[in-house]
């Protein structure tokens, strides 16, 4: 059964950037719901005790019955968790060493994939993620609908961004790509290394 994750900082840390009630909102209602919802699905079923990470690169193999359910419930638990992570206060803006070499030689600089990736997230119709992921060896820029997840498509996330409203409607209203531009000035480049490693 899952649990909710305590964040690795306080409900102000990001502010100005994000706001603590957003993040308060965000944290104990949302993601606590998606984990009741996946609990319920996967209770007595043989997945009930897998990891999140085991069940949703095996979504196909789910009985069909709670497929959906665990799709976007599973996949919400999974994305919020890795979200806080790569999130905290202090963050110099700009990634260095290992993912910085990374992402230039992916995209030819960190400001060509900072557009990139802005555009993506910016670009999702209606609610979902803008994801970095490592695909077989190799960083690509993709999104996401709902709570769907990279890991069941084979890919490994390294960076994801909320562009569902609820991350940011307190704050910026409908001004999506000022969240997403704010939202930079709080990525914890030093969590995103260790999942690149």
């Amino acid at each position: 059964m899952f649990e909710l994750p305590d964040l690795p900082y306080a409900y102000d840390a990001l502010e100005p950037y994000i706001d603590e009630q957003t993040m308060r909102l965000h944290h104990t209602k949302h993601h606590q719901t998606y984990i009741d919802k996946a609990n319920k699905a996967l209770e007595g079923s043989e997945w009930a005790d897998k990891s999140i990470d085991e069940i949703l690169s095996s979504l196909n193999d789910l009985p069909e019955d709670i497929r959906t359910a665990v799709r976007n419930n599973g996949g919400g638990h999974y994305n919020h968790g890795m979200f806080w992570q790569i999130m905290g206060s202090g963050q110099s803006g700009k990634p260095e060493g290992d993912v910085a070499k990374a992402i230039d030689t992916a995209f030819g600089s960190f400001d060509n994939f900072k557009e990139k990736f802005a555009s993506a997230a910016a670009g999702r119709f209606g609610s979902g993620w803008a994801w970095l992921v490592d695909k077989n060896g190799k960083l690509e820029i993709t999104s996401t609908a709902n709570q769907d997840c990279p890991i069941s498509d084979g890919a490994k996330p390294i960076l994801g961004l909320d562009v569902w409203e609820h991350a940011y409607y307190l704050k910026y209203q409908n001004r999506r790509p000022e969240y997403i531009d704010a939202w930079w000035k709080v990525v914890n480049w030093s969590e995103v290394a260790r999942r690149l490693s």
